[in-house]
C-alpha cells in the first residue's frame, strides 16, 4: 500500500523519529532471524503546578500536549484557567502546567502509574458530572467524508505501519484530517490531541473525532466534554459507551473498515450520500 502525508494535517506522526522505536531481533515461525522495530515505552510524571498528578507511560513525542491534554480531559484545568506556562524536563522526564491560579482540582488523583493499557478513572465520577446539561452542535457528518478520511488515515505514514502496538487518533473536519497523533495508550493519543487543541485555540464544534481505540464510556465521554461531537472507530463499542453517547446526542460509528461500518448513536446526523 502505498503512503501519502495529507496536505491538511497540521501535525502528523513521526514514524522516522528514531527516538520513537527501538531495532530488535528475534525469528519467525521458521526460526529464521528477523529484524524489525518495536515501539518505546517511556515514564513521563505530570505536575499541575507544585502538585504531582500522574506518571503516564507514552512514547515520548508531545510532552508539553500530552501534558497539558491529560490534565483538561481530566477536569483539572478548566476552560477559565489561565495557563501561564509548560515546561517541559527531558532529563527528570517531567511536564509542569502551570495555572495563574492554583485549581482546586490538585488533590483529586493521588500518586500513580497510568499504564500503556489506560488505567485511568479515578475522577470518572466527575468526568460524568461534567456531562450535565452539555449540548453537542448538530452538526451533519457525510459518509462520503467518512469514507475519504479512512483511505487517508490509513495510508498515512505512522508508527502504526512502521511498528504496530499503538493506538492513533485523529482531528477532522469535513474530508480532511488536521492533527494525527499516535502513543501505546489510546488516551495518551486523545489528550495530546486536546492539548493541541487547547494551546492552537482549535475550535471543536464542527469536526470529527477518528480513534483507533475501543468506543467505551471513558472514550465517549472524553470526546462530549472536548465539544467534539462525531466520534468515529475501526474498533467496536461497549453497551455502556453506546448509551452516554445517545444521552448526550453524540454521533458515534464503529467497525469502520474501508466503506463499511455501524451507527449506533446520533445517525439522524449523518448524511447518507456514499453509494
Amino acid at each position: 500500500m502505498s503512503t501519502e502525508t495529507p496536505a491538511s494535517l497540521r501535525v502528523a506522526p513521526r514514524p522516522d523519529d528514531p527516538r520513537l522505536t527501538r531495532g530488535v531481533t528475534g525469528h519467525d515461525q521458521n526460526g529464521a532471524p528477523v529484524d524489525l522495530r518495536v515501539v518505546e515505552e517511556r515514564p513521563l510524571t505530570i505536575y499541575l503546578n507544585a502538585r504531582e498528578i500522574v506518571t503516564a507511560m507514552t512514547i515520548g513525542d508531545h510532552p508539553e500536549w500530552l501534558g497539558l491534554g491529560f490534565l483538561v480531559n481530566q477536569g483539572m484545568v478548566r476552560a477559565a484557567d489561565t495557563v501561564t506556562g509548560i515546561d517541559y524536563d527531558q532529563e527528570l522526564a517531567t511536564v509542569v502546567v502551570r495555572t495563574a491560579v492554583e485549581t482546586d482540582h490538585e488533590a483529586k488523583l493521588a500518586r500513580a502509574t497510568r499504564t500503556s493499557g489506560c488505567a485511568v478513572g479515578t475522577v470518572f465520577g466527575d468526568m460524568m458530572a461534567g456531562l450535565e446539561g452539555l449540548t453537542l452542535p448538530a452538526t451533519p457528518l457525510k459518509v462520503a467524508d467518512l469514507q475519504a478520511l479512512s483511505t487517508a488515515i490509513n495510508r498515512t505514514p505512522s508508527l502504526y505501519l512502521e511498528a504496530g502496538a499503538i493506538h492513533g487518533t485523529c482531528l477532522c473536519h469535513g474530508a480532511e484530517p488536521l492533527a494525527y497523533f499516535e502513543d501505546v495508550g489510546r488516551h495518551n493519543a486523545v489528550d495530546k490531541l486536546a492539548g493541541w487543541m487547547r494551546s492552537e485555540g482549535v475550535a471543536a464544534g464542527d469536526k470529527t473525532l477518528y480513534t483507533t481505540g475501543r468506543l467505551t464510556s471513558e472514550m465517549v465521554i472524553k470526546c462530549a466534554l472536548m465539544g467534539i461531537p462525531s466520534l468515529v472507530s475501526r474498533s467496536g463499542f461497549t453497551a455502556w459507551g453506546v448509551e452516554i453517547a445517545r444521552q448526550v446526542g453524540l454521533t458515534v460509528i464503529g467497525r469502520m473498515k474501508g466503506a463499511r461500518f455501524v451507527c449506533l448513536s446520533g445517525a439522524e446526523r449523518v448524511v447518507w450520500d456514499a453509494a
